[in-house]
């Protein structure tokens, strides 16, 4: 019998899978992806879910879910749930995740996608994943230098679909105190300035406050919440494509963040909502962005993922029209593609 795969995403979107595994350690894992890949038959990696866009239609092959759990030490299996663990380093003392509370989704999916939030990057405080290279056949650590982390995306991201990742083992120093808040808007909700401390559980809790205020928190009696969070990357531009931008918005921002290769990050939700998009905008049954964070593209309960993907396209081109920008999704597609 078929699984829904509407069942394993934070969207709860998407039609049946032809196959269904659940593999426990890492040698099942193994053995699941070997065996897929040696019957050719196309191979779907599902974790937390939160990352996922899943065509109505489903998926034509096997469907790997990553149930593996385990913590030794700093190492810790891929399928152990992020935001519980997020909870145990806390305390326990351990500093340099705390602003990557409230994330819904798997351990193993963070470095993916080198999930960032409120200051803070996991690439920070990862030394090394181990991970199975389905090119090779050969499981191996791959040192954190070599995972190519960059804003949102690292290696894996770039070459989707060769390796699958079986644990990550971090480095999260021991102290009482955050690390040094870096962003003006959990600073101002801990009354401290950038760039000073605060105690480890208040910024957790400040930061699932911020995150709750924006339906970014999974809650099942928060529709908004019923999403992939957000849904599209900030832009990051050329000195002269952000020069051309200004000149589109008339002077009239927007925000801009210095990278240090001397490009120029902005604001998706800036755009979005400057190109003619306002919460809440959609199918208030269906298929809208949130109506607490543009970013946020929700199942409203009677969402299609062709609805879904419709609205991300109408956004995107809307932006692009208004502002000359290309906006990126950050969600994986599984059997829907994402440019027509």
């Amino acid at each position: 019998m078929s699984t829904a795969l509407s069942e394993l995403t934070t969207l709860r979107l998407g039609g049946p899978a032809a196959r269904l595994i659940e593999a426990h350690d890492e040698a099942d894992v193994v053995a699941a992806v070997s065996a897929a890949d040696a019957d050719g038959e196309p191979l779907l990696i599902v974790a937390g879910g939160s990352n996922l866009v899943v065509a109505d239609a489903g998926f034509p092959g096997t469907v790997l879910r990553i149930a593996t759990r385990g913590i030794d030490g700093g190492t810790v299996a891929a399928g152990e749930p992020w935001d519980p663990f997020v909870a145990r380093c806390v305390a326990a003392g351990r500093a340099g995740v705390e602003c990557l509370s409230g994330i819904p989704g798997s351990v193993g999916a963070t470095p993916i996608q080198n999930v960032g939030a409120y200051g803070q990057e996991v690439a920070e405080v990862i030394v090394f994943v181990r991970a199975y290279d389905r090119r090779s056949g050969v499981v191996e650590e791959i040192p954190a230098d070599r995972c190519g982390f960059a804003y949102r995306s690292s290696a894996f991201k770039r070459h989707p679909g060769r390796w699958v990742l079986l644990s990550v083992t971090f480095d999260l120093p021991r102290r009482a105190d955050s690390m040094p808040v870096r962003y003006a808007e959990l600073a101002r909700a801990l009354g401290i300035a950038e760039g000073e401390s605060a105690p480890l559980a208040d910024v957790r809790e400040a930061v699932l406050a911020l995150r709750r205020r924006k339906g970014m928190v999974i809650d099942p009696a928060d529709p908004d919440s019923v999403s992939a969070g957000s849904f599209f990357t900030n832009p990051i531009l050329s000195p002269g494509e952000f020069a051309a931008l200004r000149a589109r918005a008339n002077g009239a921002g927007p925000p801009a963040f210095r990278q240090a290769d001397g490009r120029v990050k902005t604001s998706a939700a800036w755009l979005i909502e400057h190109a003619g998009f306002a919460r809440g905008h959609g199918d208030p049954a269906a298929i809208a962005i949130s109506s607490k964070h543009t970013l946020a593209l929700t199942n409203r309960g009677a969402g299609t993922t062709e609805e879904l993907v419709a609205l991300a396209r109408e956004i995107a081109g809307g932006v692009q029209e208004r502002f000359g920008v290309e906006l990126e999704p950050e969600p994986v597609f599984a059997g829907h593609e994402w440019r027509s």
